[in-house]
């Protein structure tokens, strides 16, 4: 089996619509491997913040990401050796990943990075642009959306279970922002891939959400 040969599954969408829990239940059911593409750029985005470079010097973000030592491993976020799962899940982090992922230089040197995640049986892939730029031929495309409302109050949720403090008032503009971002960059903007199944999560639990991927999974395979 090639490398072309490995099926991809995409799940794209925004901030907290859910893509994440659900490309890594879908993964799990099948066995295959995992990608949380937006790790990379929040990784990426806490190594800047530590270091404190210039986040408007695309030419040293994008050296960050392309000697970016990360790997993931059950469930678990890496950074060298050390687990910074919890850490690159702050709102700063977020914020600042969203700024420096319109940057052109700091997309490309991550690039090659989410090719090489590719390995037999299978890859489920969870990002932003995973089904437009960086496997356009995936065998299922998802793009998982839900209202702003829906994913402030998952969020929210989230912090306040991990005993970090939260506004839902600034969840909401955080979130709205960062659509606005993501949407309208001149780069791989956030929109459906061509093609892509696209499904509402707001009134929907992530096990029905993935029994429906699950579904149209194997209706591709067929």
């Amino acid at each position: 089996m090639t490398t072309q040969d490995i099926p991809v599954i995409t799940i794209d969408g925004p901030t907290a619509s859910g893509k994440g829990t659900v490309a890594h239940l879908v993964a799990d059911k099948l066995g295959y491997h995992y990608l949380d593409s937006g790790a990379l750029y929040r990784l990426t985005s806490l190594m800047a913040l530590r270091r404190n470079t210039d986040l408007r010097d695309e030419h040293a973000l994008a050296k960050l990401a392309e000697h970016l030592p990360c790997s993931f491993s059950g469930g678990v976020v890496l950074l060298a050796s050390e687990n910074v799962s919890d850490a690159i899940r702050a709102e700063e982090v977020g914020n600042t990943a969203s700024k420096i992922a319109a940057f052109p230089a700091v997309r490309q040197a991550l690039f090659g990075l989410q090719l090489r995640f590719r390995h037999a049986p299978g890859l489920v892939a969870d990002g932003r642009d995973m089904g437009t730029v960086i496997f356009p031929h995936a065998q299922l495309k998802v793009f998982l959306t839900a209202s702003v409302e829906a994913r402030a109050q998952r969020r929210y949720k989230q912090l306040i279970d991990k005993g970090i403090s939260a506004s839902m008032e600034d969840l909401l503009s955080d979130l709205t922002a960062r659509d606005e971002r993501d949407t309208h960059r001149a780069i791989a903007p956030l929109v459906p891939a061509e093609g892509a199944h696209v499904l509402d999560t707001s009134g929907m639990t992530a096990s029905e959400a993935v029994d429906l991927v699950l579904k149209w999974h194997a209706a591709a395979v067929k």
